[in-house]
């Protein structure tokens, strides 16, 4: 009788980097991952049927022992060290969906899970010095809203350059949330622009000779158009000194010199400059309040409060965090916008009506949002080779993942955006404000142009 074994030889478990991360980062997860895994040695684990995370070098390990969570995911990603075969946007969306669907809550690593992955990355050789900080990240000192550190976060985001900002926004220079009020092929980011800054000027009830404060102005797309389109005087803020520059430079072209005055100063600034209490007809300030902090914004509606003569209205258009759902993060805080602070709608209304301003209507903007900032991303994605060019790769990289991210955090409520009209209603409560708000919403009238 035979002695020889037929049977197939036993099929080895493959022990390659990623079978050994993976029960390291379910055990984190609190579940099965949610991607795929292609590490930098070749092996795979994960669904089949899910994006594929490339960790591309053992840093990206190293990043997250030194950094764990968000950031270090981010600055992984930032720097090439990880990366993902589909559509980022899409990749993202699906890791979400499938983390919502499966309920994972990761639950709080033990000191026992810890000294366990650095272990792992020790048998892996992915311990070592921390790795650099990616070059753009802010690195911001002084006082939180000092105003000198307010600079520097204006700075940090705003004058990355007038010829980036240029390259990805449309002819308007708008830096903000769009209204949309058409979807085909004929109608595009510049038109949902327009429309918004009409929007403001008919809610604000702008007229010829009106006098209007903008606070936070950015490249001059409302200063511009309510000077050119309504004929109103404008005093243009902004703390950003190539916004300035640009504005500026606009100012001159038109032939608005007449109409327009640029300041490069603090909004604190403004009071103590001569004729400025109850001078103004109408505020404005487009997403500029997210800058000013949670202590200071009290202060800061004051000011507007203030400067308006009664029956003035004030527009304030303002991203707004979910109420169970942090909407900035420590990705954006760092790479974005440093200091920034957000809070549901209802408590900045609350916060105007604290200054002594009537309410007088909230409209959300939020999916608008989600539109406006794919716009971006596509121009973003379509010249990738000038902006690598202009920034470079890293930079590019952080402008990738914070529109991604940005229009999946509208997409799914964890952000908001809102225009909040208020009136400063005079000594005996008028406001002078109309009946209906037909007029806002109105066609544009024969020769006119939205």
């Amino acid at each position: 009788m035979s002695t020889t074994d037929t049977r197939p030889p036993a099929r080895r478990t493959p022990t390659g980097a990623a079978q050994r991360v993976v029960p390291v980062i379910e055990r984190f997860l609190g579940g099965a991952l949610p991607v795929r895994l292609r590490m930098w040695d070749g092996s795979e684990a994960g669904p089949f049927d899910a994006p594929t995370v490339h960790v591309r070098t053992r840093r990206a390990l190293r990043r997250l022992l030194w950094q764990p969570g968000e950031l270090g995911l981010a600055e992984a990603y930032i720097t090439g060290d990880i990366d993902l075969d589909a559509d980022l946007g899409d990749g993202l969306r699906a890791v979400r969906r499938a983390v919502r669907e499966r309920g994972l809550t990761a639950p709080a690593p033990t000191v026992a899970d810890r000294i366990g992955a650095a272990g792992l990355a020790l048998r892996l050789g992915a311990v070592g010095p921390r790795p650099p900080v990616p070059a753009a990240r802010a690195g911001l000192r002084g006082a939180l809203h000092s105003k000198a550190r307010d600079r520097a976060a204006i700075s940090h985001h705003y004058d990355l350059s007038n010829a980036f900002y240029a390259l990805l926004l449309d002819e308007t220079m708008a830096y903000s949330c769009g209204y949309w009020t058409g979807d085909g092929a004929d109608y595009g980011s510049a038109d949902a622009q327009r429309d918004k800054l009409e929007l403001i000027c008919r809610k604000l009830g702008l007229e010829p000779g009106a006098r209007l404060l903008d606070i936070g102005c950015g490249w001059g797309s409302l200063t511009l158009y309510a000077a050119e389109r309504h004929g109103v005087h404008v005093t243009a803020v902004t703390l950003a000194a190539e916004q300035a520059a640009y504005v500026r430079q606009q100012v001159a072209e038109r032939g608005l010199d007449d109409l327009v005055e640029v300041l490069n100063i603090d909004y604190r600034d403004i009071p103590g400059r001569p004729g400025t209490r109850g001078a103004y007809d109408a505020v404005s300030t487009v997403e500029m309040g997210e800058h000013v902090g949670d202590a200071e914004y009290p202060a800061f509606t004051a000011i507007l409060h203030d400067a308006l003569r009664p029956r003035g209205r004030a527009l304030v258009q303002q991203m707004s965090r979910g109420a169970n759902a942090p909407g900035g993060g420590a990705f954006i805080e760092s790479y974005i916008a440093p200091d920034m602070h957000m809070r549901p709608v209802g408590e900045t209304v609350g916060l105007l009506e604290g200054a002594g301003f009537e309410v007088r209507d909230v409209e959300s903007l939020r999916e608008h949002y989600v539109l406006t900032v794919e716009a971006w991303r596509r121009t973003l994605e379509e010249r990738w080779v000038e902006f690598t060019a202009l920034v470079g790769e890293e930079t590019a990289r952080v402008w990738r993942l914070y529109l991604v991210g940005g229009a999946l955090a509208f997409e799914e409520r964890r952000m908001g955006v809102d225009q909040i009209l208020s009136v400063r209603p005079d000594a005996v409560g008028s406001a002078a404000m109309p009946p209906t708000r037909r007029d806002w919403y109105a066609p544009a009238r024969p020769g006119e142009e939205r």
